[in-house]
């Protein structure tokens, strides 16, 4: 059986450039639909460019990072070079650019 957050990162990178999902999606298709924190916490230590951590955000469609070393600015950055608008507040249209599995 595959471990929860190498099946978290192998989903993460098949998420299409230019679409996004949420936390909360994320571990629901991993087979553990309470879990959303804990792919926060898997893609908290994700900072390399093979496993787009940046297209996924909370459900609410706010940019919510908490990372030491990457800032919300850069992850809405990444975010709108894949075309993804994103608002001053952090914000994206959901119903827009979720990402249907």
């Amino acid at each position: 059986m595959e471990r929860f957050s190498d099946l978290v990162i192998k989903i993460v990178k098949t998420i299409p450039k230019g679409k996004i999902a949420s936390y909360g999606q994320i571990a629901l298709i991993a087979g553990e639909p309470r879990a959303a924190r804990q792919v926060g916490w898997i893609l908290n230590q994700q900072s390399d460019e093979r496993t787009p951590w940046w297209r996924v955000i909370n459900n609410s469609g706010r940019i919510s990072i908490k990372h030491p070393e990457i800032s919300a600015l850069e992850q809405k950055e990444l975010l709108e070079k894949e075309g993804i608008k994103v608002t001053k507040n952090f914000e994206i249209d959901m119903k827009k650019y979720r990402w249907k599995f």
